[in-house]
């Protein structure tokens, strides 16, 4: 690969500086990996792409030999003028992913969404996109493999969680590719996954407002090792919980993981009677 991209020991010392831990930066330095990224979020010349987090730019470099209209997000100054400086055709913003307003910054355009994200904003960031359905048709972004596993996750596992149920409200996810270690330098200590999702036109909420599907989602699994009757009745009352649940056909007695995303809307609109959109 032309211009050093895939050996980032050697771009780094260019720049001068050490991988930033406070940035939770790894960076993916294996060609084959970003080629099966780029390839499986369908990229063809004249699409608009967002890349949050291009770091030293390998997977900025093939999005752009794959004819994306590529505007990048870069909150570290240093990498941020290094993507500057190498890749002038990219609109480079400089600041934090978790700041932007998505509509404003990108017109109002839909854009496809390829990234590498930094573990320690990961989720945030993917929950803030799928929240932006008109604007982010695909979202395909490499994660922490235990995220991904929490974000797939179907009832009754061990990693299904709120996460999963408010994700899977929102888009249809799909599972990519799995990423090792060795992928990345420094190499991080957990294994990574690429994951596909496609937010909906409008989140399955069961008709229920969002922000009050969120909220009975969370209190449900905020005490997971107890029955569901008492984690909701910690929030909407013992009595108004068992009486939700009864009306909404799930047994007081069953613990939040065992309960599906459908099993959640009737809980959603059995707690928020007059609240339904």
């Amino acid at each position: 690969m032309s211009g050093g991209f895939d050996d980032p020991r050697a771009v780094l010392r260019l720049l001068e500086q050490r991988a930033r831990r406070r940035f939770g930066q790894h960076f993916l330095c294996e060609q084959g990996v970003v080629d099966r990224i780029v390839r499986r979020a369908g990229i063809s010349p004249g699409d608009k792409v967002l890349e949050i987090g291009p770091g030293l730019g390998i997977l900025t470099h093939a999005l752009t030999r794959a004819g994306a209209e590529l505007t990048a997000v870069e909150l570290d100054r240093d990498l941020a003028d290094h993507i500057e400086r190498v890749f002038p055709g990219v609109r480079l913003v400089r600041g934090d992913a978790l700041d932007q307003r998505w509509p404003e910054l990108l017109g109002g355009v839909p854009h496809k969404v390829v990234a590498n994200l930094p573990y320690n904003v990961g989720t945030r960031v993917v929950m803030d996109l799928i929240d932006h359905p008109g604007l982010f048709p695909s979202v395909v972004v490499m994660l922490q493999k235990e995220v991904v596993d929490r974000l797939l996750a179907p009832p009754g596992s061990r990693t299904y969680g709120a996460l999963s149920v408010v994700a899977q409200a929102r888009a249809r996810l799909a599972f990519l590719l799995a990423v090792p270690p060795r992928s990345f330098y420094p190499p991080p200590k957990v294994d990574s996954s690429v994951i596909r999702l496609e937010p909906l036109p409008e989140p399955d909420t069961g008709g229920v407002p969002v922000r009050d599907f969120d909220r009975v989602v969370k209190a449900a699994f905020s005490q997971r090792r107890k029955v569901i009757a008492n984690s909701l009745g910690a929030l909407f009352g013992r009595d108004e919980a068992r009486t939700a649940l009864e009306r909404a056909g799930v047994d007081p007695r069953t613990r939040a993981e065992q309960v599906d995303l459908a099993g959640f809307q009737r809980i959603a609109r059995a707690l928020y009677p007059s609240h339904q959109a």
